[in-house]
């Protein structure tokens, strides 16, 4: 598969909601494998499927990676995620990859429950928190066609919406 290009906002395939995976084949491995080679090229600990152009409830992560000296990489696909049992609520600074420039505050569970399939179809429970928890919810949210930066008030919304279409302008 070919080099993956990360879609940023204001493109309209970002706010679409993502289809169900149902075929669990070796296309599906290349574009997981493709997603994770994409999204440590550009230093990021997850990235879902439509931020590369494909419609599908996958996304990829990896927290543990910092950039190239941070040690060996553990790229973990999600089919078809499901939060359940979100516990806690916390405050952290989030970025995204399709919103380059920007980080925000943002409100996330402190703890949940996830259920997804592998890249076999194979069922898993997992019990998450911390940075783990927030980038389930923010890759997941990627899959109902939501932002980081739809959770941000009104106006503050409106202002950074602005800004990330003359960036996207100028580019």
């Amino acid at each position: 598969m070919e080099k993956l290009k990360i879609l940023t906002y204001p493109d309209p395939f970002l706010k679409q909601k993502a289809q169900q995976v149902t075929k669990f084949d070796d296309s599906l491995k290349e574009l997981a494998q493709a997603m994770a080679a994409a999204m440590y090229d550009n230093t990021g600990i997850g990235l879902a499927a439509p931020q590369v152009g494909h419609g599908l409830r996958l996304f990829v992560a990896d927290v543990d990676f910092h950039g190239e000296d941070s040690g060996p990489k553990n790229p973990i696909a999600y089919c078809n995620p499901v939060i359940k049992n979100g516990q806690g609520r916390g405050m952290n600074e989030e970025g995204c990859l399709s919103v380059p420039e920007y980080r925000a505050e943002v409100e996330r569970f402190e703890r949940l429950t996830l259920e997804y399939q592998d890249l076999d179809g194979n069922q898993h429970s997992l019990e998450a928190e911390g940075l783990l928890a927030i980038c389930i919810q923010h890759e997941t949210d990627h899959l109902e066609g939501k932002l980081f930066i739809d959770y941000l008030p009104p106006l503050k919304r409106k202002m950074v919406q602005n800004r990330l279409k003359k960036l996207a302008r100028e580019a």
